[in-house]
C-alpha cells in the first residue's frame, strides 16, 4: 500500500492529497495512512503534512529505491522485479545468484547505495561508496549456446557506454574485456557470472559499478590515477536514477537483439566503442606475459593481438589488458 499512496501523492506534484481521500481509496484508517506516510519519510521522501489541507510530495531522495525505479521505468522485463537494500555485506552479485538459485523471474534487478563485498574480475575489490554510484546486477536467462554466454559481458559494456552518452553526453570507450573508460581512467566495471549444466545455461548474473557522483578526494589514494566518475568527467552531478534507467533500457534492446539475431551486429557496436583495438597492449596472464598490436576481436569476443611471433588469440577471464601508447604513455 506504501507504494500506491507514494503513487498517487507523485501523480498531482506541487498539490496536496489529503488523508480522508487516501483513506477513503484503500479502506483504511487515517491513522494508518499517517503510519504510511511516516514510513516514506523515513526512507527520505520530503513529504510535507498540513492538518486541513493533507500531504504533498516536495522532494524525492537520491536513492536508487524501488518505488523510484518502478515508477518511470520503460522496459517490459528487465527491472520489473527490483531487490533492494541500502547496504549489502557482501555484493549485489553474491545476492543475485541466490535468487536466481531459488528460481527469481528473469530480469530480476538487485540494486544498492553501497557494498561491502562488491568485486570485479580476477577477485579484484571494488570501491562501491555510499549514494555515489550505481550499484546493481541483473539476473537473465538466456536461452543461448554455452559458448556465447562470455559475450554478455561485452553487450553489457555496449548497452552501458550506450546509456553514458545519452544522459552525460561524453565520450567514453570501451576497454576489453569489461571495462568502460574516460580519460584513460576506469569508469565502469562490469562482472558476468553463470550457472550452467553440461550444454544447458540457468542462468547469467551481470554486475555492474558504475562511478557517478564520486569526486577525486572520495577515491582512496591507490585509485585516484586509474579511476574516474561521471561527476569528474562532465564537471556536474549526474542523475543516478537517470542513468540506471537508461541503462536498463538499452541493456533490454541489446538483449532482445542477441536472443532473436545473435551477438554480430552487438559485437561490431562493440567494435565501434573500443579504445583497444589499434592499440599496443600488453597481455599479462597467469605465469607469461607478451606485448602486440589488438587488431580485433573474433566472432566469440576473444582479442586477437599482433605478436612478432604471430597473431596470439586472448580469452576473456585469462588476462589482464593493459592499453599502451606507441610514445611509451
Amino acid at each position: 500500500m506504501r507504494s500506491e499512496i507514494l503513487e498517487m501523492i507523485r501523480k498531482i506534484p506541487g498539490q496536496y492529497l489529503s488523508g480522508e481521500e487516501i483513506s477513503r481509496r484503500f479502506t483504511v484508517s487515517r491513522t494508518a495512512v499517517w503510519k504510511h506516510i511516516q514510513a516514506l519519510k523515513s526512507e527520505g521522501y520530503d513529504i510535507e503534512a498540513h492538518s486541513r489541507l493533507g500531504y504533498r510530495l516536495r522532494q524525492s531522495p537520491d536513492l536508487l529505491l524501488p518505488g523510484e525505479i518502478e515508477a518511470h521505468l520503460k522496459t517490459k522485463t528487465l527491472g520489473r522485479n527490483i531487490y533492494y537494500q541500502a547496504e549489502f555485506e557482501t555484493s549485489t552479485n553474491d545476492v543475485a545468484k541466490q535468487m536466481a538459485a531459488i528460481g527469481c523471474p528473469e530480469g530480476q534487478v538487485v540494486v544498492g547505495e553501497t557494498q561491502k563485498g562488491g568485486r570485479g574480475r580476477l577477485a579484484r575489490n571494488w570501491f562501491s561508496p555510499y549514494s555515489k554510484g550505481i550499484w546493481f546486477s541483473i539476473v537473465l536467462r538466456p536461452n543461448f549456446r554455452l559458448q556465447d554466454a562470455p559475450k554478455c559481458t561485452m553487450m553489457a559494456a555496449v548497452a552501458i557506454n550506450r546509456a553514458i552518452k545519452k544522459v552525460a553526453n561524453i565520450n567514453s570507450g570501451i576497454k576489453w574485456p569489461n571495462d568502460i573508460m574516460f580519460g584513460g581512467k576506469k569508469l565502469v566495471g562490469i562482472l558476468t557470472e553463470m550457472s550452467a549444466e553440461v550444454d544447458v545455461i540457468n542462468y547469467v548474473i551481470i554486475g555492474v559499478g558504475i562511478n557517478v557522483n564520486i569526486s577525486n578526494d572520495d577515491f582512496p589514494s591507490e585509485l585516484q590515477m586509474v579511476a574516474t566518475s561521471l561527476m569528474l568527467a562532465t564537471g556536474t552531478s549526474v542523475s543516478r536514477l537517470e542513468l540506471l534507467l537508461a541503462v536498463l533500457v538499452e541493456l533490454e534492446i541489446v538483449y532482445n537483439e542477441a536472443v532473436e539475431h545473435g551477438f554480430s551486429r552487438i559485437l561490431d557496436q562493440w567494435r565501434t566503442q573500443s579504445v583497444t583495438l589499434g592499440r599496443n597492449v600488453d597481455v599479462y596472464g597467469f605465469g607469461s606475459s607478451f606485448s602486440g598490436l589488438a587488431l580485433d576481436i573474433d566472432d566469440d569476443g576473444a582479442l586477437l593481438v599482433q605478436t612478432d611471433n604471430g597473431v596470439e588469440k586472448v580469452v576473456a577471464g585469462d588476462v589482464s589488458i593493459r592499453a599502451r601508447d606507441s610514445d611509451g604513455a
